[in-house]
């Protein structure tokens, strides 16, 4: 394998990240800045309070 530890640490972060979900703030972010650039972008606290109040309203399909 070559690479420093420190980055193989990063990778696997990374991938930790968005298998969990962690990342999708920064996705959501990334998102409105390219394809609405006017539109406002919420506060992380905004987004996640968004976020768990739309999985109360429609559940879909979640384990718990």
């Amino acid at each position: 394998m070559t690479g420093s530890p420190f980055a193989m640490v990063r990778r696997v972060g990374r991938f930790v990240s968005g298998v969990t979900g962690a990342d999708r703030y920064e996705r959501y972010v990334e998102h409105l800045r390219r394809v609405h650039p006017r539109e406002p972008v919420p506060t992380r606290a905004q987004f996640w309070r968004s976020h768990y109040e739309e999985q109360e309203r429609n559940p879909g399909t979640r384990c718990c």
